[in-house]
């Protein structure tokens, strides 16, 4: 065979990695056969340095004193006497990376995962948290919404729905690589979960949001909180109409230059207006097939002519000509998956929060009086015409 027959695309299309107990004979067994196979590149082990910072957190008045390598030492010994450390805890095989990680059983596992968070977010919190269900529906500012999830504790049951795969034009705001190109970014997503947290639970509705699953999509498991980043306006529609059936929160992040939009619509409090009554009562199928043009009319009008930055305004003029879609920064999707995780965080632990819009925006922060004012002149100027 020749070099180029060898270069064949090929995807890797495993979402789940493999967990092994060693304590188990069949487990070991499995895991004699990955390595006769040559399926594994990578062995990661500091299993001693996981028990290490178990015994820190669990003993903090301890952590400082100059015995304290002797107390973890004692520890560890302890735990040798029934099982050898290699027989214990979990093993997670990795088959994308071909890596083997020896990790912390469950509790233990989240238990130091978590000992940082705390008391921003207090036990009980983290608790509510952790064991609540997400859906999130769209995968490119939902990418950074799923990982903010998960890097916090929260959402241990994330349901990801995308039917697209990642492209070259998405690298400037998925936080992904280039070995990604070509892979479904539900895929994508599940993997970067199941890094961050091997007890997670993620289902893949790869085919996307669709009127014949999102039933299943709200209801098995129940979702605690939808989190709407769809491009098609009129599923959109649909999932609000599900939410307000339903009874669940639902929560919208939109770009806008650098900034982020954020709307949170409490179905499951009150009877809250689609979109905050911006684009008054439409059905969801009289608008599943619009072109980009027109998704961008209305996301517009969703958003506000008033909040939408100038260069995105003078943009959307451009679509077709001088550009193929709408703008969007890597910033801005990494901005507003912080705020849609604080706010998925604040609902499910009933903090205080608003039901309505909040603007994200750095640019209020950060830039000057009188440039503001220019721009809210250019948006006046482009609005009227």
């Amino acid at each position: 065979m020749n070099l180029s027959e060898k270069l064949t695309h090929t995807i890797n299309t495993d979402t789940t990695p493999l967990l092994l107990n060693l304590s188990k004979k069949e487990d070991q067994k499995q895991l004699e056969q990955l390595f006769e196979k040559s399926l594994i590149a990578q062995v990661v082990d500091t299993y001693e340095d996981q028990l290490t910072e178990l015994v820190e957190i669990r003993n903090p008045e301890k952590a400082f004193l100059e015995n304290f390598t002797e107390i973890v030492q004692q520890f560890i010994q302890e735990r040798s006497e029934s099982l050898p450390l290699w027989q214990q805890g979990n093993w997670a095989y990795y088959s994308w990376s071909q890596t083997l990680v020896h990790i912390l059983e469950d509790d233990e596992f989240q238990e130091c995962r978590f000992n940082r968070n705390h008391n921003f977010i207090t036990r009980e919190e983290q608790k509510i948290f952790y064991n609540s269900t997400i859906g999130i529906a769209g995968l490119s500012v939902g990418n950074s919404v799923a990982l903010n999830l998960a890097i916090e504790g929260g959402a241990k049951t994330i349901k990801l729905a995308d039917f697209d795969e990642l492209s070259i034009t998405n690298l400037n705001r998925i936080r992904t690589g280039v070995h990604s190109l070509g892979t479904a970014k539900t895929t994508i997503c599940a993997r970067q979960i199941y890094e961050l947290n091997p007890y997670a639970q993620v289902i893949i509705f790869d085919k996307g949001m669709q009127e014949e699953t999102i039933d299943e999509f709200y209801d098995s498991p129940k979702l605690d909180i939808v989190i709407d980043e769809l491009d098609n306006l009129g599923m959109k529609v649909l999932m609000r109409e599900k939410a307000k059936e339903k009874k669940i929160p639902l929560i919208m992040a939109t770009d806008n230059g650098d900034d982020g939009i954020v709307d949170i619509e409490r179905h499951d409090l009150e009877d809250t207006e689609f979109f905050g009554g911006r684009i008054g009562q439409i059905s969801y199928k009289d608008l599943l097939h619009l072109s980009k043009f027109e998704i961008g009319k209305y996301a517009s009008q969703i958003i506000g002519p008033e909040n939408v930055h100038s260069k995105m305004l003078g943009s959307l003029d451009q679509l077709g000509k001088t550009l193929v879609s709408w703008p969007q920064l890597g910033g801005a999707a990494l901005l507003n998956g912080a705020a849609v995780a604080y706010t998925a965080r604040k609902i499910l632990t009933n903090a205080p929060l608003i039901n309505g819009r909040a603007m994200v925006s750095l640019d209020a922060i950060l830039t000057p009086k009188c440039a503001l004012e220019e721009e809210l002149k250019k948006r006046q100027e482009l609005i009227s015409k």
